[in-house]
Formats: C-alpha cells, structure tokens, sequence
C-alpha cells in the first residue's frame, strides 16, 4: 500500500512538472508598434536603412516644435535607438527570398503638416495621422501633435536584422489616431521627491507610449517641494529640505520640454484634504483636530475661515500663470471628516446653520472651485461628486475607488464626463502590466448599461504612481513596461482587448511589449522586464 502511494505521488507530481526551454520566454517582435495602431497593412518587402542616405522634408507648414521633432527622432533612428553598431552590411550572396522581398534603400520622409501648427497641446487635440513607408516614405497630419505620434510611430518601425549588420524598415500603411483623448500618468512628488532630470525622463518615456497628460500631483500632507514666489514659507517650512523644490524655472523647464512631446501637463493641487504640509507655514488655515478634548493635531483646511480663501486665490493665480493648460486638478478626495466633527468651533458652525460634516465638504468646494482663474475648467477625485457638490459640464470627474463601474454610470447619466484611474493604481507593487491590460472603462459601462450614448463622455484615464514606495533610483521600472499596458487600452482599438475576464492576453502582445520594454531601455527609460526570462539588444 505504501509503494503504491509513492508511485501516485511520483505520477502526479510529475503531470505538475513545468518543461522549460532555452531561450526567451517570449522572443521580442521585430519593427511592431506600441501602442498598436488603428489600422497598419505591414507588407513582407522590406527597406533597407543607411543614414548617409536617408533625409527628411517638410512639404507642408513647419514650426520649431516639428522641427525639434524631426531632429529627435533623426538621432533615434540614425542611432536605432542607441544600438551602436555598424549599419553596412557584410557582403553575401543574395538569395531568391531577399531579392523578392528586397526594395532597395529607404531614401527618405516627407512630412506633410496641412495645418499651421499649435503652440500647446490641449484637451482633445487632434493627434490623427497617415504614413505610407516606401522608398520616400510620407507621414501626413493635419496637426503638429499628429505629426509627433506619427514620427514616433515611424521610428518604433525599424529593426535590425538577426545578424545586426542591416537596419531595415518593411513596406507599411497606417492610419492612426487615438481612441481615447485624455491619456495621463499621475506622478507624486511629495512623498518622495523626483528629481527634474527624471521626470523629463518620464515624459520621455509617456511620449513614447503616445500618452498625453502628465498630472503633476506635486504637494501633499507630507511635503510642499513647490516653490512659490508670493508665499516661499510654504515650501520653506514645508518642503523636506530646501535643495529638493520645484521652483519656477524647473516648472517652465517641464512644461516646455513636455510641450515639444505633444504633452499637457496640469498640475493638482489637492484641497481641503491632503494639506498638512501647508500648516507648517499657515497653521491657522488648518482644522485643529480634538480627541477627548484635547488637540492632537492638524487636519484639513478649516472651510469656515476667509484666510483659507485667500491663500488659495492668491496661491491659485500664481500657479495658473505657470502652468497654461486651461485645465487644473483642486483634488477633493480623503477628506478627514472626522477631525471636522471633533472641533467644537466647527461642531457650533454646523449646529447654527443646519449642516452635516458632508456639507461642510460640500460648501468648501464650492467656494474653492471659482478662486481659479475665469478660463479654467476643473478636475476632481469622484468625492466632489458624491457630495452633490454643482459641477459644470466641462468639470472631469477622476474615478478611483472601488464599485467603480456603478460609480462611472451614476456620473455619465448626470450629464458629466470622467476619466478612470480605479484599475490603474501602479503603487499596487504586486500586479504586472497585464493585470492593467484589460481594463476598458467604455466596455465596462456598456456591458452594464448597453447604452452607446453614455460612453462618450468618457474620456480616457490615468495611470497613478503614488509616491509612497518609489523615489528617483526605482520609479522609473516601478512605470514601465506596466503604464504602456494602459497606454495601448487608452489608444488602440478595442478589437484586441476582451469581452470576458476568462479570456487570455494574445500571444502577439507579449512578444510586441518585449520589443517595446527593450526599445525603451535603449532610450535611457529605466524598464522593468515585462514577461520573464529574456535580454535585449545592447
């Protein structure tokens, strides 16, 4: 009987056994792109790349923005992506195979932009564009941010052959443009600070992942690195250390490195909760926080004072004139109630004028939102909603916690728009970038509702990298490869994703990120290995 256990143990443990090969888990694709476009007919003829042979012209209107454009991605392609090696070819007998499928050289690109370029990218800007690769390839747009996206598009198509003596490009139609308008990354930088060098970094790598709004979440309980030059005791006594704050320049600096990538940057800055490091300067803007009739602390921002709207007016203005997206994030979310409740001042204000704690938010936010400037419009975490606070259309409601399918629905069919952040949390350090993959709120709602009219108003989404457990020296692999996962969901048709959570990932898009991780590396981004054992190309 004992033996005959053994031998089942022996049996089954060995139907669990895994079969591991040699090589990569998934070999990386060659010339695809990331995110997938809307429509590519990609042919086996291919072209052959020389630098010394190749040029670019602009046919159409040209501006510095494009023209910094074409010099980028000239250098990347040149360089194929920081591969150094040499791009002659050794000389060997051509077989019937390459002389049918061989082209000849890839002389040049034609940029054609058939409209005066923007000066800043903005909430549903055009980024559509053609590209016809031949032997004197055309990319065609009718907008300078469709134009970036196609370059990029062009320089993720080149590859080096097997051997890595020849850089070759393959015969490609693609029209493209993104399904989603609002495509962000939200970077906290106040628990921890993020150094410039690598957040131009990370606008790197969004543009190379066509993603189009960088949330600046900069301030918080823990820290206020933002350096304002009407109230410097904020950062002064608020910001970790003095040598670690944004100042004005390094703003400017950001928003135009982000502005030649096609990239909105809006900045957040959270009220009423989330403001601990403001007391540090303004105390008296503060709730005092009781406990058994004793303060124990700070709270949120007292929304009885006329001090608290004043520093925000004042504060606001300032920050809108260094930021000029028309669009600014004022927060709302996680609001300590309870420390509301415990103050005797707040608890007789409530009982005098009939209001619950939920009010008191209610009315704070109300009084907060038109300190912006005239022009602006506004973006809240779903909390403001809840609340019942009056928010005009235009207001984008950030969806984040949980039930978020129901949350979406109650927001759509009150007539507002949203972005979705709830599945996209990237501090959560445990889930990989195929746990973001499928996460398609405009599928989503319509698998609830079935209603094709309510998904317009949801325009995109953001990846959010809270900045708990992440600093300068792991931020940058802790984002990528798992924020181009939600970069393909927020860009590409929805003919790859899933109707059912039972089905599986494509094999293509395992073998395509492996190329893309690589591709990124080789551009100074900092990625993590997306799907296992494998390398790439030095």
């Amino acid at each position: 009987m004992y033996y005959l256990l053994l031998v089942f143990i022996f049996i089954t443990s060995g139907l669990c056994m895994s079969i591991v090969n040699p090589g990569p888990r998934f070999p990386p694709t060659k010339g695809e792109v990331w995110p997938k476009p809307q429509e590519e007919i990609k042919d086996t003829a291919f072209y052959k790349f020389n630098p010394s042979h190749f040029s670019v012209k602009v046919t159409g209107h040209n501006c510095t923005i494009l023209a910094k454009a074409i010099e980028r991605y000239s250098y990347i392609i040149k360089s194929k992506n920081g591969v150094r090696r040499s791009l002659e070819p050794r000389r060997k007998k051509k077989s019937a195979h390459r002389s049918s499928s061989y082209q000849g050289r890839l002389a040049g690109l034609d940029v054609e932009l058939t409209a005066p370029c923007e000066e800043y990218p903005h909430f549903e800007m055009d980024e559509s564009y053609n590209l016809n690769v031949s032997a004197t390839s055309v990319l065609r747009s009718s907008s300078i941010w469709g134009a970036i996206r196609g370059l990029e598009t062009f320089a993720q198509l080149f590859y080096l052959t097997d051997d890595r003596n020849e850089l070759r490009v393959n015969k490609t139609q693609i029209s493209d443009y993104p399904r989603y308008s609002h495509r962000g990354l939200l970077l906290d930088t106040s628990r921890h600070y993020i150094s410039m060098s690598t957040i131009l970094k990370m606008l790197d790598a969004m543009a190379m992942n066509k993603m189009n709004v960088f949330h600046w979440h900069i301030v918080d309980d823990q820290s206020f690195p933002y350096q304002s030059e009407r109230f410097p005791e904020l950062s002064g006594q608020g910001a970790y250390d003095q040598s670690i704050v944004y100042k004005k320049e390094d703003i400017e600096s950001v928003v135009e490195y982000a502005r030649n990538l096609g990239i909105r940057v809006i900045p957040e800055f959270d009220v009423p909760g989330h403001t601990r490091s403001w007391g540090n300067a303004f105390p008296s803007v503060l709730t005092e926080c009781y406990s058994q009739g004793n303060v124990i602390g700070l709270g949120p921002m007292d929304p009885t004072k006329n001090i608290t709207y004043k520093l925000l007016r004042d504060l606001f203005q300032e920050v809108q004139e260094w930021f000029p997206d028309k669009y600014f994030h004022i927060g709302g979310d996680e609001v300590e109630l309870d420390c509301w409740r415990s103050n005797p001042e707040l608890r007789e204000y409530m009982n005098q004028n009939n209001l619950t704690v939920t009010d008191l938010h209610s009315m704070f936010m109300r009084q907060a939102i038109p300190l912006l400037a005239n022009d602006s419009e506004v973006v809240v975490w779903q909390e403001v909603f809840d609340e019942g606070v009056p928010l005009s259309t235009d207001t984008l409601i950030q969806v984040w916690k949980g039930s978020w399918i129901s949350e979406m629905v109650n927001v759509l069919t009150a007539g507002h728009r949203l972005i979705f952040s709830s599945t996209w949390y990237l501090d959560a350090m445990s889930s990989g970038w195929t746990d973001y993959y499928w996460a398609d709120p405009r599928q989503m709602v319509y698998d609830v509702t079935y209603n094709q009219t309510l998904l317009n108003g949801i325009v995109g989404g953001e990846a959010c990298m809270w900045g708990e457990m992440v600093d300068d020296r792991n931020v940058m692999s802790r984002v990528w490869p798992r924020a181009s996962a939600v970069a393909e969901r927020l860009w590409s048709a929805n003919t790859i994703g899933r109707r059912s959570m039972y089905d599986s990932i494509p094999p293509e898009v395992y073998h395509r990120i492996e190329e893309h991780t690589c591709r990124m590396i080789r551009r100074g981004v900092e990625a993590q290995p997306p799907t296992g054992p494998g390398f790439c190309i030095p």
